[in-house]
This record gives C-alpha cells, structure tokens and sequence, in this order.
C-alpha cells in the first residue's frame, strides 16, 4: 500500500489569476500539507520560465487513500 503523500503543482493563470492550468509538478513529495505550503516560495521562485500573467503553486494529494467504512458496518448489524 502506498503512503499518502503532497505534491506541489505549479498553475499558470490569465489575469486575475482565472482560467489556471497546471504547468508541472514539482519533484518533491512532502510528507504533510504544512511542509508542501512551506516549500511554495521557494517553487514559484524557481518557475518564472512559465509563459503565464500569473502563476501559483496548490499543493494536491497524492498517494493511495483509504475509506474508513467502519460505521457503515456498524449500522448494518
């Protein structure tokens, strides 16, 4: 089973930051959201080749993820 992990995306946008449309995806995985967040400076810095008015990163879930249908079962007795 693979663990649940961040990537970052980094998103090209028109004006007003609408219409975005991922560019890539940074390499690195991030064990939690908050260490995802902390690298975006630092990734969008490095992203100033993306031919786009804006760009930004948003950081996404990745990995294989589990549903807890533990009370689904419990209701079923």
């Amino acid at each position: 089973m693979e663990p649940v992990f961040f990537v970052m995306a980094i998103m090209g946008c028109a004006d007003g930051a609408s219409g975005c449309m991922q560019a890539r995806v940074e390499p690195a995985r991030y064990a939690t959201i908050q260490q995802c967040q902390a690298a975006m400076p630092a990734a969008l810095t490095r992203s100033t080749d993306i031919d786009y008015p804006v760009v930004t990163a948003a950081c996404q879930r990745n990995g294989l993820q589990m549903a807890d249908n533990s009370a689904v079962k419990r209701a079923g007795r």
